[in-house]
C-alpha cells in the first residue's frame, strides 16, 4: 500500500526540466568562457521565447493605445490589454477581473495601496503592523506616511530560523491596529508565511491585510479568497515576465471606496472647471495615462507558460534543487546559512567567515555562476541577524541538479581564493 508521503508525491506532475530550459534563449549563452548557470531569480527571472515574442507581435503587428480608440488597431490592442487581466484574475483565483489593477510592479501597488487606502483610512493613534522580514517596498512607504499622518508602525518579530512568531504576532493587536503589511514569501530567506492564518487574526481585530506575493507568485499556487487576503501584490519580472508590468489585486469593495492615487487621462468619467471631476470605474481609476501595454501582454504570456508547466510541479522541483544546494555548501567550512524555516521557497542565504559577499559574488561570476549579494532591501532583517550583507543563490524552473553542483565547486573554489 502506498503511504500519504508517497502517494502526495506521485500526484505532483514531474517537471520536464529539458524541455523548460528550450523555452529560454539566455540559458544558451556563456559568460567568462562558461555556461551560464544563472541563480538570481528572486531578482529577475529570465524570459522564455513565447513571453519576448510577444513584443515584436505586438510593436510589429497591432501597436496602438488602448481603450478610446475606434480603429482596428487600437480594438486589437485592447482585446490582448484586457486579456491579460482575465489571465490574472484566473491566476490570483479573484472573484472579477475588476479587482484586478496593473502597476509597475510590487512596489508601485504597495505604495499605490498606502496613498490611496492609507492616506483615506489611517490617522494619528492607529498602527500598521510589519513583519521584520520585509522588502523595503513594504516598509518605506508605511514609513513615509507614517510621518505624515502620526501613526505607529509596530514589528512582527522573527525567530532565529527567520520564522516569523505568530504568538507575537496574535499579541500585538489592539483596537487601534488597521492593517497588517507581510510578504507571502521572504525575499532575504525563503521563509514561507502562514498568510492565510495571519490574514484569519488581522479580521478576527478589524484590520485589513496586504500581502507583497512577489515571492510567492513563481513558485506556488496563490488563491486571494483562499488566503482572504485584502490586497495582494506581484510583479511580472520575477514571475518569468517582463519589467514594467505588475499587479495589485483589491478586494472590490475596498477599491471602490478609495480615492484615485494618480489623475490623468483613463482613469476619469468627466472632467470640467465648472463641475467637479467624476472617476472611471474600478480597476480604471487606479489605471492613470498610458500603461505599459506591450509589458502587460507579455505577463498575461508569463503566466499563461507557468500555468501551462505547472506551479506544483515548478515548486516541487525547487524543493529538490533547495535540498540539493543546501546540502553541498553545508559541508564547506566557516560558511553559515541564515534562513532556516521549515518551509522555505528555493532560496538559500548565506555568509562565510572571513569572506566578504562581494568578492564573493564578483569571483564567482568569473566562473559563470550568477548570484546576488548585498543587503537585498532586507536591512532591518539582516541587521537583526548582526550581518550588513549575505550571498543568495534563488531558484527557478529552469535550474537543474547539475547547475547546483557547479554552484558548489564554484564556491568552494572561490572561498579558497579569498580566505
Amino acid at each position: 500500500m502506498t503511504d500519504l508521503a508517497t502517494r502526495d508525491a506521485l500526484e505532483v506532475p514531474r517537471l520536464d526540466v529539458a524541455a523548460v530550459r528550450a523555452d529560454f534563449p539566455i540559458l544558451a549563452r556563456q559568460v567568462h568562457g562558461r555556461p551560464l548557470v544563472y541563480l538570481d531569480n528572486a531578482a529577475t527571472s529570465q524570459t522564455p521565447r513565447q513571453v519576448i515574442e510577444v513584443f515584436d507581435d505586438y510593436y510589429g503587428r497591432y501597436n496602438a493605445n488602448i481603450h478610446r480608440g475606434l480603429h482596428t488597431l487600437a480594438d486589437e490592442a485592447t482585446a490582448a490589454y484586457e486579456g491579460t487581466r482575465e489571465t490574472v484574475r484566473a491566476f490570483l483565483g479573484a472573484a472579477e477581473t475588476r479587482e484586478i489593477v496593473f502597476t509597475r510592479g510590487t512596489t508601485e501597488a504597495i505604495n499605490l495601496v498606502a496613498g490611496a487606502w492609507g492616506r483615506a483610512n489611517l490617522k494619528a493613534g492607529d498602527e500598521v503592523l510589519i513583519s521584520r522580514l520585509e522588502h523595503h517596498s513594504n516598509i518605506v512607504p508605511w514609513q513615509l506616511l507614517s510621518r505624515e499622518l502620526g501613526f505607529a508602525i509596530k514589528v512582527i518579530p522573527v525567530d532565529e530560523r527567520g520564522v516569523l512568531d505568530l504568538d507575537a504576532y496574535a499579541r500585538l493587536f489592539t483596537e487601534r491596529t488597521r492593517l497588517v503589511a507581510v510578504n507571502h514569501v521572504s525575499n532575504a530567506f525563503g521563509t514561507v508565511n502562514p498568510v492565510r492564518e495571519m490574514a484569519r487574526i488581522a479580521h478576527e481585530h478589524g484590520a485589513r491585510i496586504l500581502v507583497d506575493g512577489a515571492q510567492a507568485a513563481p513558485h506556488q499556487r496563490v488563491d486571494v479568497r483562499d488566503i482572504d487576503a485584502d490586497f495582494y501584490a506581484f510583479s511580472g519580472h520575477k514571475v518569468y515576465g517582463p519589467t514594467g508590468a505588475g499587479v495589485l489585486y483589491g478586494k472590490a469593495s475596498l477599491l471602490e471606496a478609495m480615492p484615485p492615487w494618480q489623475g490623468g487621462g483613463e482613469m476619469i468619467a468627466t472632467v470640467s472647471f465648472e463641475h467637479e471631476t467624476t472617476f472611471a470605474d474600478i480597476p480604471h481609476k487606479f489605471e492613470a495615462g498610458t500603461p505599459a501595454v506591450a509589458e502587460v501582454i507579455a505577463l498575461g504570456a508569463a503566466l499563461r507558460w507557468v500555468s501551462g508547466v505547472g506551479l506544483e510541479a515548478i515548486g516541487a522541483w525547487e524543493a529538490q534543487l533547495l535540498a540539493r544546494a543546501t546540502e553541498r555548501v553545508s559541508r564547506i567550512d566557516g560558511l553559515r546559512i541564515l534562513g532556516t524555516a521549515p518551509d522555505k521557497a528555493g532560496v538559500l542565504s548565506f555568509v562565510v567567515d572571513g569572506a566578504h559577499s562581494q568578492d564573493i559574488g564578483l569571483l564567482i561570476d568569473q566562473l559563470g555562476v550568477a548570484i546576488r549579494t548585498g543587503h537585498h532591501c532586507a536591512q532591518p532583517l539582516l541587521h537583526h541577524f548582526g550581518v550588513d550583507a549575505t550571498c543568495r543563490a534563488s531558484f527557478a524552473a529552469y535550474n537543474t541538479l547539475e547547475e547546483v553542483d557547479l554552484f558548489a565547486e564554484a564556491l568552494e573554489r572561490v572561498i579558497s581564493m579569498v580566505r
